[in-house]
């Protein structure tokens, strides 16, 4: 866009060029017109070089004050030619919205990667197996991790040279107390979403793990298969069937110490019972979810007050971190259409189930392929099953990062090459037709999700939307 004087400049010297071009042939058409006598030839083209001198410096002046003025002097040519056709100066301009930018191709993950006391080298394998540098990293060591801990984990990621030259992965050095069947761990999750939101925006989808996660595909297999996919998509497995949890989770009152302890310790219960929601809708649910970062900055911005109304009740409830984000997005009409049901795990329970989930070895390990997931919890520290998914999965080899086609040097994959090549392999067809399952049941079936309505008179008025 050309600066305001220089546009100016232009025309006025366009219109110079037109005066100069029209005016001697309209002055010999006058007088071929009115049978003027040569010897008045002279006296007439110098009173009109003199006229013409006088317009061109008064519009140079300002005292022809706009081209419309000094257009009005060629009524006599046709208006295409008299009128001006450049674009408006800035203060005419009627301003138009910038488009938005485009998305990337490739899309960028943000991480929360969590642990707590005797985590460390759990934590630091997930990390690796888990790293690209598109993506985003927060790691945390709850306050029940001792001190020494905390502080290597910090160190070890400051020394590993390929994190100190991208810069993606965030220690939060400030502990927080997690405690897991209370909101505490909640607030741990939302603490990473803010941390993510204000760091940087140029991520697509948040993802939350423990030290006891690990991942069944390469993050070329991940960024490959979502790059595809509708980056509104929020991954959270939910269901309305409260079942036995409305009478031990939704009514009983619970207090978590971690919100005023530095000590760790069990939640208590306090009485008498509550009775259930009638605002809202229960939902209920894994911990572990995908979310979209327009449901992130919904959740931590709460331009709608639901997010925090949610989170203040949750704050008494059981095991509220498999219930609050399942509540929120069900029951914000925006949110809800957006929901897949799964969150991209292999979960494997004791029959019958008990408060944590089966430890994985290497018994399961074909059942954890042929489910196409993303991720697999729960792992023992340095489990055979994890050695076996690094060499034939992820194809990780001495404690280096998973092959993949933004890392290069010797050995392999110790050195950052052209971050934006993608090799995908055999964990992408498995993961896209999970992806593509989940889809089409989400569009599909007839299940139904309570939905709150927001209208002028009640935004409480629940109704049934069709939904999984």
């Amino acid at each position: 866009m050309e600066p305001l004087c220089l546009t100016r400049l232009s025309r006025f010297t366009r219109h110079v060029y037109l005066l100069v071009l029209v005016i001697p042939s309209f002055i010999f058409s006058v007088m071929g017109f009115l049978n003027i006598e040569k010897k008045w030839l002279y006296p007439f083209m110098v009173f009109s070089a003199v006229c013409m001198l006088l317009v061109v410096t008064s519009f140079n002046m300002g005292l022809v004050s706009s081209i419309h003025s000094i257009n009005s002097l060629f009524f006599f040519l046709p208006s295409h030619l008299r009128t001006n056709q450049t674009s408006p100066a800035f203060g005419e301009r009627k301003a138009s919205p910038a488009p938005a930018p485009a998305k990337p191709a490739i899309p960028r993950f943000a991480y929360l990667i969590s642990g707590s006391k005797g985590d460390l080298e759990k934590l630091w394998r997930t990390l690796h197996a888990l790293y690209h540098p598109l993506n985003h990293y927060v790691v945390h060591m709850d306050l029940e991790s001792p001190v020494e801990e905390r502080d290597e984990i910090a160190h070890r990621i400051e020394r590993q040279h390929v994190f100190a030259e991208v810069g993606n992965v965030y220690v939060i050095t400030k502990a927080n107390m997690v405690t897991y069947r209370g909101p505490t761990m909640v607030a741990n999750t939302l603490h990473a979403c803010a941390i993510l939101l204000k760091r940087s925006k140029d991520w697509d989808w948040f993802i939350n793990l423990s030290a006891s996660d690990y991942p069944l595909v390469t993050q070329d297999d991940l960024l490959y298969t979502f790059s595809d996919l509708d980056r509104g998509l929020n991954f959270i497995e939910y269901t309305s069937q409260l079942g036995w949890k409305f009478d031990k989770r939704a009514m009983p009152l619970i207090v978590d110490p971690g919100l005023y302890m530095s000590t760790k310790s069990d939640v208590f219960w306090v009485n008498p019972k509550r009775d259930l929601p009638t605002a809202f809708k229960l939902f209920t649910g894994s911990a572990w979810m995908a979310l979209s970062h327009d449901f992130v900055e919904y959740i931590v911005w709460g331009w709608d007050n639901l997010p925090r109304t949610l989170l203040m009740y949750y704050t008494n409830f059981l095991s509220s971190p498999e219930g609050y984000f399942q509540t929120v997005v069900c029951n914000a009409p925006e949110f809800a259409k957006t929901v897949v049901n799964s969150d991209l795990h292999y979960i494997s329970w004791d029959i019958p189930p008990k408060q944590h989930p089966h430890v994985l070895n290497i018994n399961d390990t074909d059942k954890m392929i042929e489910s196409g997931a993303a991720f697999a919890r729960k792992f023992s520290q340095d489990d055979p099953t994890l050695d076996l998914i690094d060499k034939k999965i992820l194809r990780r080899r001495n404690g280096l990062f998973p092959l993949g086609g933004w890392c290069t040097g010797k050995p392999k994959c110790s050195e950052i090459g052209n971050i934006y090549k993608l090799k995908p392999g055999p964990g992408s067809q498995r993961l896209h037709r999970l992806i593509v399952g989940l889809t089409l049941k989400a569009k599909s079936e007839d299940h139904l999700v309570a939905m709150v309505v927001h209208d002028e008179q009640s935004r409480d008025r629940i109704i049934q939307a069709s939904f999984d």
